[in-house]
């Protein structure tokens, strides 16, 4: 697989996931990558957060944080409006917090920056 690639934390480097479980892109209002699995080195709150602004207003969530530095890395959605229900119960990381180490090139780069295949649950 050509397009692989390992999610790691962007303060740390520790690995998260990959794009072997990445089901969903959202780029518009939150610039997401959405996976289904995710290494034991994510953590998420017990506690739920509620989205007071933004693309999030009125969501229910657990933040999502590295295991090992503690940085923020996006979030799972318990509650939300129709047009993020999609996204429920799935990793939700933030592009802006992980780096992509691209197995094929052996060279790390800003999440941000990577174009996947595109892949969405929407349908």
């Amino acid at each position: 697989p050509k397009d692989c690639a390992v999610f790691q934390c962007r303060g740390c480097w520790t690995v998260l996931g990959d794009s072997l479980h990445l089901c969903a892109q959202e780029g518009r209002q939150l610039g997401l990558l959405v996976c289904f699995k995710v290494t034991s080195d994510v953590a998420w709150e017990d506690s739920l957060m509620v989205g007071l602004e933004g693309a999030l207003l009125g969501c229910a969530y657990n933040a999502l944080s590295c295991r090992s530095c503690g940085l923020i890395l996006g979030f799972i959605l318990y509650s939300a409006s129709s047009d993020l229900a999609y996204l429920r119960g799935l990793f939700c990381f933030f592009r802006d917090s992980i780096l992509c180490y691209l197995l094929k090139n052996q060279m790390v780069i800003e999440a941000s920056k990577v174009n996947f295949p595109a892949v969405t649950l929407k349908e």
